[in-house]
């Protein structure tokens, strides 16, 4: 069955997700200039991610959906677990958000001008004017329900289990006085490990966590924030992928 799985992808489906990739990026592109950014940079891709997970035939779950208010702002916190994290949360989480990436994917042909014109957040820090101008961009584009998504760990799992938070997203949550929404990712990392070639068949799960509101402001509710929200998202993981873990390259990104 494995077999016919990689024959499937290879011959199918592979091709097909590429051709939509690169029309999703050109009608971002596109739709993004003629305006309205909000529309453009959102439900292309949401559908990109979706179309993904049926060509490939892999089934979602998501749990807790019903926790989100409509007009709120969250700051998103999940789990990275692997490259399928993307798709999962683009596709099925059901808000308007913009990404917080790594400045580095802004080099990535056609996407990463896609995910620019999207109004997605690229992380620069080089140096304190560079932080600020990315919290200012972020504060700029967290209003009218729209939220933000970042995945604390600032890199995938090398073993499935995660490694320490990142206080980035905390902290802006604590200066805009946003609730905080830890998401569990499962199953990401069976299809597509950090280390591996081949896209394998597994369940994705997504269960949203309740929102954490701010308890105050400062360096307290940053703290307090980040250990419910690790505790959070550790609760719905399999025992094989609870425990903190060293991730080598987390600080490079």
């Amino acid at each position: 069955m494995r077999i016919l799985y990689y024959i499937y992808q290879i011959l199918f489906a592979l091709p097909i997700l590429l051709v939509l990739t690169l029309l999703t990026a050109l009608t971002t592109i596109v739709g993004s200039l003629i305006g309205g950014a909000h529309i453009w940079g959102y439900y292309p891709g949401k559908i990109w991610s979706q179309l993904i997970c049926v060509f490939l035939l892999l089934p979602v779950k998501i749990k807790g959906r019903e926790k989100l208010h409509k007009h709120t702002s969250y700051i998103f916190v999940p789990n990275h677990q692997g490259s399928f994290d993307i798709f999962l949360v683009y596709g099925f989480i059901g808000r308007n958000f913009k990404w917080m990436m790594k400045k580095s994917l802004r080099k990535i042909p056609f996407v990463g001008k896609a995910c620019e014109s999207a109004g997605f957040i690229f992380v620069d820090r080089s140096g304190p004017k560079k932080v600020l101008e990315t919290i200012k961009q972020a504060k700029a584009s967290l209003v009218n329900g729209v939220s933000l998504v970042v995945f604390p760990e600032g890199a995938r799992t090398f073993t499935g289990k995660m490694a320490k938070f990142k206080k980035g997203a905390f902290q802006l949550a604590d200066e805009l006085q946003l609730p905080v929404v830890p998401i569990t990712i499962e199953g990401s990392f069976e299809i597509l490990p950090r280390t591996g070639k081949w896209i394998h068949w597994h369940r994705m799960t997504m269960t949203i966590h309740d929102p954490i509101e701010p308890k105050g402001h400062g360096i307290d509710n940053i703290k307090e924030t980040m250990e419910e929200a690790y505790a959070a998202i550790e609760s719905s993981l399999p025992e094989r992928y609870k425990d903190t873990v060293q991730n080598n390259d987390q600080d490079k990104n």
